[in-house]
C-alpha cells in the first residue's frame, strides 16, 4: 500500500460515499422490480419509460428524455424493443418535424394496466424498508440530488 492511500481511505469511501450507495441500491432496487414484472413482460426501465407516456398528448422525445434523466442516445435504445414489440409508436411531432412524439398503443397500455398493481404491491414492499423520515423525504432528497430541486 501507498502512503498516499490508505485503507482508511477505502473505508472512507465505502462508509461516505453517496455515489457508491445510490449506484448499489439503485441496483439492488432494480433488480427486485425486474424480477416482480417479468410477468408483464417488462423491465422496471420500460416500466418507467410505459409510464412516462400515459398522458393525454403524446409528449416529445425530449421531455421524457429528461423527466428519466437520461440523454437522447440512450432512450432511442430504450425505445427500440418496446417499438417492435408495438408497445409504443414514435412518429414525427406535427408542429415539429425534427422532434419526436412518443405514444402508448393499446398493447402498451394493457401491459401497462398489467403491471401497475405488480408494481405497486412491490412499492409497498419497498417502502416498508426504508428507515428514514418517510419514503416521501428520500424521494425529495432524490429529486433534489437529481434535478436541483426539492
Amino acid at each position: 500500500m501507498r502512503d498516499d492511500l490508505p485503507l482508511s481511505v477505502t473505508h472512507e469511501v465505502r462508509d461516505r460515499c453517496l455515489c457508491l450507495h445510490l449506484q448499489r441500491a439503485a441496483r439492488a432496487i432494480g433488480r427486485r422490480f425486474d424480477e416482480a414484472l417479468k410477468p408483464a413482460g417488462i423491465t422496471n426501465g420500460q416500466y418507467s419509460l410505459l409510464v412516462s407516456l400515459n398522458r393525454p398528448k403524446p409528449p416529445r422525445m425530449g421531455e421524457v428524455a429528461r423527466l428519466l434523466a437520461m440523454d437522447r442516445t440512450t432512450l432511442t435504445a430504450a425505445l427500440k424493443p418496446l417499438e417492435r414489440r408495438g408497445l409504443l409508436t414514435v412518429t414525427p411531432d406535427p408542429e415539429d418535424k425534427r422532434s419526436r412524439r412518443l405514444a402508448l398503443t393499446e398493447a402498451g397500455r394493457d401491459v401497462l394496466a398489467q403491471a401497475v398493481p405488480i408494481w405497486r404491491t412491490t412499492h409497498d414492499a419497498v417502502d416498508k424498508l426504508l428507515r428514514g423520515e418517510s419514503p416521501e423525504a428520500l424521494r425529495r432528497d432524490l429529486l433534489a440530488l437529481t434535478f436541483g430541486q426539492g
